[in-house]
């Protein structure tokens, strides 16, 4: 049995679509590309697929994980074509290795998220956050299903850093689709003007939290901020996971997860490239 890890986006509007509603676009999509997978066992059997950390829906990202299990085994750069053609734009199979080590979940201990603030001056979110990273203890409040539940948002928090949003349109709007230039099913996607005036203040927001119990979610340190420092954006924050893996802290960063897999693929060999050029080589005189 293969199997095989992957790395997916959720950009644009398929930011709204929650994790069911992407697992039922992706096994759709599995049987579109006649992927040979393995099954489970019992009387209602399912594709063997195992989702690691979702994002919350609403929230877009550059980096969310999965894993399948073949019966046969397939190429993975030819398999995620293959899928990714079979998928809606938006949500884009962007990397794929075969899995060669274990504990992909365990490697997601951390995420580094976009926080875009329209309306937001860049120099009043620059001052909430520097009261934020001064506290020792920002207590929030999230409704469950089983209540009313306070925890601190403070301490997950390695990292937050607050910056100009017209510095950094161009990037957001390009991974959006919002460049004005044609998508890849050949429409037209509208360019940043379209649906945000460019002449309003807007602040971003860098943040990288620790996976911890209870989860601390972009929405709760913006909680946070408003908690500590008055901070309260006049729209909802457009929120985007850039990247999520193992927290190096040593260096501060969020490391690939699939980075292993692909250092415990075993190299090309060149015998059989050496053997047929020498095969192929002339004898004797011209």
């Amino acid at each position: 049995m293969q199997r095989i890890r992957l790395r997916y986006t959720k950009r644009g509007r398929l930011r709204f679509t929650s994790h069911r509603d992407f697992q039922r676009a992706f096994e759709r999509a599995l049987r579109r590309a006649e992927v040979p997978m393995a099954y489970s066992a019992g009387f209602t059997p399912h594709p063997k697929v195992s989702y690691a950390n979702a994002a919350p829906t609403g929230t877009g990202s550059e980096a969310e994980y999965l894993e399948i299990a073949l019966t046969e085994a397939r190429d993975p750069e030819k398999l995620r074509i293959l899928l990714d053609e079979s998928l809606p734009t938006g949500l884009d199979i962007v990397d794929a290795v075969e899995a060669r080590t274990s504990g992909l979940a365990d490697r997601l201990t951390a995420s580094v998220w976009e926080l875009r603030l329209d309306g937001v001056d860049p120099e009043e979110a620059a001052r909430a956050v520097e009261v934020f990273k001064a506290s020792d203890l920002v207590e929030v409040q999230r409704r469950t299903k089983n209540g009313l539940r306070t925890f601190d948002a403070r301490a997950a928090v390695v990292d937050l850093d607050s910056r100009d949003g017209h510095d950094t349109r161009e990037e957001h709007d390009a991974r959006e689709g919002r460049d004005g230039s044609a998508g890849t099913d050949g429409s037209e996607t509208p360019g940043p003007q379209a649906d945000r005036p460019t002449d309003q203040p807007c602040a971003i927001l860098r943040l990288v939290v620790r996976h911890v119990t209870p989860a601390v979610r972009p929405d709760d340190v913006l909680s946070g901020l408003r908690a500590v420092a008055d901070l309260a954006p006049p729209v909802p924050a457009a929120v985007t996971r850039l990247a999520q893996g193992l927290f190096d802290d040593e260096t501060g960063t969020v490391t690939d997860p699939l980075a292993p897999d692909r250092e415990a693929a075993p190299a090309p060999s060149t015998a059989e490239p050496a053997a047929a050029a020498k095969a192929s080589a002339p004898v004797g005189p011209a």
